[in-house]
């Protein structure tokens, strides 16, 4: 790098492919580290997120301790556009799930908390 060169010419932008954890990986860690049979551990990753699923559904939030919250929100109806055309399109009234992360998750991600330790 030279003197002239400030280190914001040399950012390296992420990669593009972002890994995705699937329901069949998180019932292979249950079997893994759990001893769980491999149908007992499908059946438990299924039951976690139809659980979810439902409660949401039902229009309640769902609070997971020391990771997030997923909530509801209302979203009004509003006047929007066609980018292609340009043209005035009513978008309607819907609900929308929002997450946000606990004070303990931010921590492990930015570091403040060693990845390592238990989430309670």
């Amino acid at each position: 790098m030279s003197d002239n060169e400030t280190p914001r010419s040399r950012v390296v932008l992420p990669t593009i492919e972002t890994p995705t954890l699937t329901k069949a990986e998180l019932a292979d860690l249950l079997f893994e580290r759990l001893g769980l049979n491999k149908r007992e551990s499908k059946d438990m990753v299924e039951a976690f997120f139809e659980i979810i699923h439902g409660t949401l559904v039902t229009g309640e939030d769902v609070k997971l301790s020391s990771f997030g919250n997923f909530n509801i929100r209302r979203k009004a109806p509003r006047p929007g556009r066609n980018p292609r055309t340009g043209e005035a399109i009513p978008i309607k009234a819907r609900n929308v799930v929002t997450f946000h992360a606990s004070h303990k998750l931010k921590g492990v991600v930015q570091g403040d908390i060693p990845a390592g330790e238990e989430f309670e």
